[in-house]
């Protein structure tokens, strides 16, 4: 028995004895991405095991949008059949009132998260979820293609559309008409926010709403960046992925008909599965930048917070506790590549053995991009799909970067009125 498996054993000994003899029936909304789910019933199994408690899963649609929707609907409603919610790291400033604050919870490992993560879901000084997995993206490429063809990775993201439509050609040449060089995600929806954050951000063009409140994604570097992957539609990256979410592109990915994607690190573990086709053949590196700027990753991740109208609180916080502690994040991240929000994990040898593309994101977490919601808070979600479909508009062909983004700052001046 390993270290963090005795931990696991003592932490759910001790929920054991603090379970009262009658077993309360909880209730988990969780994510359905890559392996989060198989994830998750495992976890679920141990938990089960030694408290008596019973848990059920509830699904909510891929979207992260669509389960936003979903989510404050039920909370406005106060629904009680819902105990503990896997929320995205950007929400906690629009759902923290219905949720019970979790402070107490996370003080022994609050001096090992991150720190940005930790203040992320902390509002009005109170620990709306507990970090649960981290995310930032990384630029996928086929290393046995880019080897074949004598190309470099690529830093710039002219540079990446250049490798990719060159090598693109060769392989259609040669034989396979189903390749394409770069899957991204393309579809309206969270998450063509973080593609297209980072596509401005490394450009040098803002962070859409600047920390101060200002309203500054109408600017020329920020329509250079988003006519830039206009012109990747249809010449290297396939028309459809205005339709991709992440598991879109890694299906594309993953089947061999690709050269590059940008994704999220689940895809790692995915990509080396034993019945990948790519196994063995591709690596990740950080996201490309503009000329002579700086690479930038949206910051990710996900949580876990627990219902005010919970009918058992007690359980529903010890849950929560055990799905975000050392043991699971461990567990996630031997699995499934997750990145953990606990930094000691990023210098653990097994999963440096198993998944050396975690101690090397440590950096990469660390200067990843946050998403305008401390300037924008509860207004937020109408911010970031006013962006999202400006964006998706233009890549469409439906007006110019230049109109849409002028459009756009408009539309978020007016959102923010007196203020945010």
């Amino acid at each position: 028995m390993d270290i963090s498996r005795s931990l696991s054993a003592l932490l759910l000994a001790a929920i054991a004895l603090l379970t009262p003899a009658g077993a309360a029936e909880l209730s988990i909304v969780t994510g359905s991405v890559g392996n989060d789910l198989k994830d998750t019933r495992a976890l679920l199994a141990e938990f089960q095991q030694k408290t008596g408690n019973t848990v059920d899963i509830v699904t909510m649609p891929s979207s992260s949008s669509d389960q936003f929707a979903q989510f404050r609907l039920r909370l406005a409603a106060r629904d009680a059949d819902i105990d503990v919610y896997q929320t995205d790291i950007i929400w906690a400033p629009q759902l923290a009132t219905h949720f019970v604050d979790l402070s107490p919870y996370v003080k022994d490992m609050a001096s090992d998260e991150f720190k940005a993560i930790l203040a992320s879901q902390t509002v009005d000084g109170r620990l709306a979820a507990l970090p649960m997995f981290a995310d930032a993206p990384a630029l996928y490429y086929r290393k046995d293609l880019l080897d074949k063809y004598g190309k470099d990775v690529p830093k710039t993201w002219a540079g990446m559309a250049t490798t990719a439509k060159a090598i693109m050609d060769g392989e259609r040449k040669a034989g396979n008409s189903k390749i394409w060089g770069f899957v991204f995600q393309g579809a309206s929806y969270e998450g063509l926010t973080c593609n297209a954050l980072e596509w401005i951000a490394s450009q040098g063009g803002g962070h859409i709403v600047e920390p101060d409140g200002t309203v500054s994604v109408d600017n020329p570097k920020a329509e250079k960046a988003i006519e830039r992957a206009k012109s990747w539609i249809g010449t290297i990256a396939p028309p459809g992925v205005l339709a991709y979410q992440e598991e879109e592109s890694r299906g594309v990915w993953q089947s061999g008909n690709a050269v590059f994607m940008r994704n999220w690190p689940y895809a790692y573990a995915l990509g080396n599965g034993e019945d990948s086709p790519i196994k063995g053949k591709f690596d990740a590196t950080p996201l490309p930048a503009g000329e002579g700027e700086q690479p930038a990753g949206a910051l990710g991740g996900w949580a876990l917070a627990v219902s005010k109208y919970s009918r058992h609180p007690k359980e529903a916080i010890e849950l929560a506790v055990f799905l975000t502690s050392a043991y699971a994040q461990k567990y996630r991240a031997l699995k499934s590549s997750r990145l953990p929000t606990l930094r000691s994990l990023y210098d653990d040898r097994e999963i440096a053995e198993r998944q050396p593309i975690i101690p090397r994101w440590k950096k990469v977490l660390e200067n990843a991009v946050a998403r305008p919601t401390a300037a924008t808070g509860a207004k937020y979600n109408e911010v970031s799909s006013d962006f999202w479909t400006a964006v998706h508009n233009t890549l469409s062909g439906e007006g110019s970067a230049d109109a849409n983004l002028e459009l756009l700052k408009a539309q978020l001046l007016d959102l923010r009125g007196g203020g945010w």
